[in-house]
């Protein structure tokens, strides 16, 4: 594993140096002090001046402060066999900032909105989080205000011009383009590296939820080098060679085998492992209208079905699509674990809102973009110490941290104990926990010097 020698937002090019130190200086400050308010984050008066000053200049941005981050990800998993990315979409409500409306956008409950589009690159075996590969944030237009005599009639007849328009426009002006951007925003992102002697390009693994489910994500995968998908079915498509629908058919197919499968916490049930019913088989797509000069896309199905579920919780139904190949129970078994690590970007959105507190700053849309730049590259590289805390503890900190980090964890250990450190990755999450207030990095390091002491 890589050993970080330097701040990565020293490669930003904003097109003046004075910008991408300033950018270096608040990316260590926030990296340490995340989720503060800004006040906190910068102690003097004049750094918070600049602060703002550089959220609200036109030169900085949401892609030149992530696109390096971007990079050294793909950098670091380059000639890596099999990289899973995950991708979905979360929405940052900043329904509060009424003052400055015109910079978000209405998403739900009146709330203001940005919206955040994430592929996190994964370790095919135990879903370990390598970093971010691409993002994407963006905001809706406003919609004109409507007049308030109009009848129902008139309401109607207007839904269904939108409802018209909409389904007319372009398929890159829409947001869904974005599940297919990826495909060729994270090619291009190793087409410029040099593949490791002896070794060959990385195939990444694209693996959405039912939200991903749209015919122009098959139609691309065929275009784009070393990439395959694994899919969430939304749609009972139509089959052709089967002369069928997609449900219909593969629920009727023999069932292969049963099998237990850990699942992830929802807002809906706790964390439980779920006994499935698996049948997979391959199947032959017919393209929609849109797409009618494809060829039908030939992928494999993997149905589960949850048995004895138990109560007061949904029972797992999952129809999975995959490019890759699925002939025995092995390879059905490796994408359904493939599907359950997806939740791991769900993790990265969480800690971005709760602990990186990305909805709580009160900045106008422009510089919240700009804010975001750094939060999210953050929230990424929690998660990722977050799962090297539970796979490998005893690891060198200095794999996740910069030497200015580690200087200021270090800086803030209790003098007392600084002597039995040894700074590993189980050292680094204490460290940063006890910033926030985690007050049993205390008993942690008592128990360690007893141990060592006996």
């Amino acid at each position: 594993m890589k050993i970080l020698e330097k701040n990565l937002y020293e490669e930003c090019n904003f097109g003046d140096k004075r910008l991408t130190q300033r950018a270096a200086f608040i990316g260590e400050l926030l990296s340490v002090k995340y989720g503060q308010p800004l006040s906190k984050i910068f102690k003097i008066a004049s750094d918070l001046k600049r602060g703002y000053e550089f959220f609200s200049n036109p030169k900085t941005n949401f892609e030149s402060l992530t696109q390096p981050y971007f990079k050294q990800t793909a950098q670091e998993i380059n000639g890596t066999p099999v990289v899973l990315a995950v991708g979905d979409t979360t929405f940052l409500d900043y329904k509060k900032i009424l003052a400055k409306r015109e910079e978000y956008v209405p998403i739900s409950n009146g709330g203001n909105g940005l919206i955040l589009h994430s592929y996190l690159a994964l370790e095919p075996d135990l879903g370990q989080p390598l970093g971010l590969l691409w993002e994407k944030l963006w905001h809706r237009d406003h919609k004109a205000p409507q007049p308030s005599n109009e009848t129902q009639e008139v309401k109607e007849e207007r839904l269904k011009k939108e409802r018209k328009a909409k389904r007319n426009k372009e398929f890159k002006s829409k947001e869904s383009y974005r599940w297919v951007e990826a495909f060729s925003k994270i090619e291009k992102q190793f087409s410029t590296l040099e593949i490791p002697v002896g070794g060959l390009p990385s195939k990444i693994i694209h693996v959405f939820d039912r939200e991903g489910d749209i015919a122009e994500v098959f139609a691309q995968i065929s275009q784009t080098k070393n990439a395959g998908v694994v899919v969430r079915a939304a749609h009972n498509c139509c089959l052709e060679a089967e002369n069928g629908h997609l449900w219909s058919y593969v629920t009727s197919t023999t069932l292969k085998f049963v099998k237990d499968v850990e699942l992830a916490e929802t807002k809906k049930c706790n964390a439980r492992t779920a006994t499935l019913e698996v049948r997979y088989c391959p199947v032959s797509i017919s393209p929609p209208t849109r797409l009618k000069n494809q060829g039908s896309f030939h992928v494999y199905a993997v149905y589960a079905r949850e048995i004895n579920c138990p109560e007061n919780c949904e029972p797992v139904e999952w129809m999975l699509l995959t490019t890759e190949l699925v002939d025995s129970e092995q390879s059905a078994t490796q994408i359904l674990r493939w599907y359950t690590y997806r939740w791991r970007v769900e993790e990265y959105h969480k800690i971005l809102k709760s602990g990186c507190q990305a909805e709580s700053y009160r900045l106008a849309g422009e510089s919240m973009s700009t804010m975001l730049g750094f939060l999210t590259v953050i929230a990424a590289q929690l998660l990722r110490m977050t799962y090297l805390h539970r796979n490998c503890p005893h690891l060198d900190a200095n794999v996740v941290l910069t030497k200015v980090q580690m200087d200021v964890l270090i800086a803030s250990s209790p003098p007392k104990f600084k002597k039995d450190i040894e700074f590993t990755v189980d050292w680094a999450i204490r460290a940063i926990a006890r910033l926030g207030g985690y007050l049993a990095l205390f008993c942690h390091f008592k128990q360690r010097k007893n141990e060592n002491q006996g």
